[in-house]
C-alpha cells in the first residue's frame, strides 16, 4: 500500500466543459513510489455544509468503523445512538433483538414505534487507499472523452475502491456497469470475455453513460417542476448520480412524489426519506454514500498535506 505523506499538493486550473476554469483539481506527490496523482476537492460539501447533516456523517463512520463494530442508529434521520462490538448480535433471535431495541427505545425516551437499526462497520469494503491510482486514472480519461471527471472520482470511491468487484443485480467492474449497459457502447461480454473488467473501455463506457444519458434525464426530469440545472453545482451533480445508480424511471417516480418546488440540498435530503418503484434503501443511500466517500478521501488527503502550491499544469501534467 502506498504511503500517503504527500510533500505538496499542486492546484491544477483545468478548463472544463462548460468553458470556465476549474482550479480544484490538484495533483498529489506519493513519497514511496514518487507518483502524481490527481484528484478533485468538492469544496462546496464543505462551503455549503453538506458535511454536517447527520445523513453523510452517518456512513462516514461506517466507513471508519471495522466490520466487527455496529452502530445503533435511527434510520428516520440517520442520528447515531452509539457504537458497540457486534459480538454475538447476528446470531441472535429475532426475539431479543426486539427486546434489544425496546430496551434502547426506553432509555432514550423513544416512541414505542421509533424503528432502530443496527449497522455493521465497513472499512473492509471501503478501502480508499487502494482506489487511488484508478481515481487519478479515471479523472484523466473522463476529462479526455470530455465528460465532468468528478464522476469518475464519485463512483470509483463507492462502487468498487480498489477491487473489481461483482453486485447481486449483475454490475460488474471499477464502474458497475450492467451487461446491457457495457454492450450498448461496444464492450464484448460473452462466456469467454467480459470487458467491464477492462478499465479503460469500461471507464469510457461509464462517462458515454453520464454524458448521453444521465445528465440529459437529469435535466429533462427538473424541467418538468421549472427547477433550472447548473451542472457545475455540487446538488445536480449527486441527482444525477442517482440516475447513474438507480435509472432514470426510478428517480423520476421519486421526483413526482417529492414534487419539488426547487433543486439544491432540500431536494436531494428529500429524496433520502422517500420511496418510488425501483428507488428504495439503496437508491436513497446513494448520494449519502457518494458525499461520505468525498469527505473521507478529502481527510485522507488534505490532513496529511504540507503545502499547497498553486502552478499552471494541465491534467494531464504537461
Amino acid at each position: 500500500m502506498n504511503r500517503i505523506l504527500i510533500f505538496f499538493i499542486f492546484l491544477i486550473p483545468l478548463c472544463n466543459s462548460y468553458g470556465q476554469e476549474d482550479s480544484k483539481y490538484y495533483q498529489v506527490y506519493f513519497e514511496k513510489d514518487t507518483t502524481y496523482r490527481t484528484f478533485y476537492r468538492s469544496s462546496e460539501i464543505f462551503t455549503e455544509r453538506w458535511d454536517t447533516l447527520l445523513n453523510p456523517q452517518f456512513w462516514v463512520k461506517v466507513m471508519e468503523l471495522p466490520p466487527d463494530s455496529m452502530i445503533v442508529n435511527l434510520p428516520r434521520t440517520r442520528e447515531i445512538l452509539f457504537y458497540d462490538k457486534m459480538g454475538s448480535y447476528k446470531t441472535w433471535t429475532d426475539k431479543r433483538k426486539d427486546a434489544f431495541r425496546d430496551s434502547i427505545r426506553k432509555a432514550r425516551g423513544l416512541d414505542s414505534l421509533e424503528r432502530i437499526f443496527v449497522t455493521q462497520g465497513k472499512n473492509d469494503y471501503y478501502q480508499f487507499e487502494h482506489a487511488i491510482p484508478s481515481i487519478s486514472k479515471g479523472i484523466e480519461l473522463f476529462h479526455s472523452y470530455g465528460v465532468d471527471p468528478w464522476y469518475a472520482q464519485a463512483i470509483l470511491l463507492i462502487e468498487s475502491p480498489g477491487k473489481i468487484r461483482k453486485s447481486n443485480v449483475g454490475a460488474y467492474g471499477s464502474f458497475q456497469l450492467m451487461k446491457a449497459v457495457a454492450r450498448r457502447y461496444g464492450l464484448v461480454i460473452n462466456r469467454y470475455k467480459d470487458e467491464r473488467k477492462d478499465f479503460a473501455k469500461s471507464a469510457k463506457a461509464a462517462s458515454r453513460l453520464i454524458k448521453e444519458v444521465c445528465i440529459p434525464q437529469a435535466k429533462r426530469i427538473l424541467a418538468k417542476y421549472k427547477i433550472k440545472a447548473d451542472e457545475s453545482e455540487l446538488w445536480f451533480r449527486l441527482f444525477t448520480m442517482h440516475i447513474y445508480h438507480a435509472g432514470a424511471l426510478n428517480v423520476e417516480a421519486v421526483v413526482d412524489v417529492i414534487k419539488p418546488k426547487k433543486g439544491g440540498k432540500e431536494l436531494i435530503s428529500k429524496m433520502w426519506f422517500s420511496q418510488a418503484k425501483g428507488f428504495k434503501n439503496a437508491s436513497q443511500n446513494y448520494s449519502q454514500v457518494t458525499l461520505a466517500s468525498l469527505i473521507k478521501l478529502d481527510r485522507m488527503i488534505f490532513d496529511k498535506c504540507h503545502t499547497i502550491v498553486d502552478c499552471g499544469n494541465d491534467i494531464s501534467g504537461n
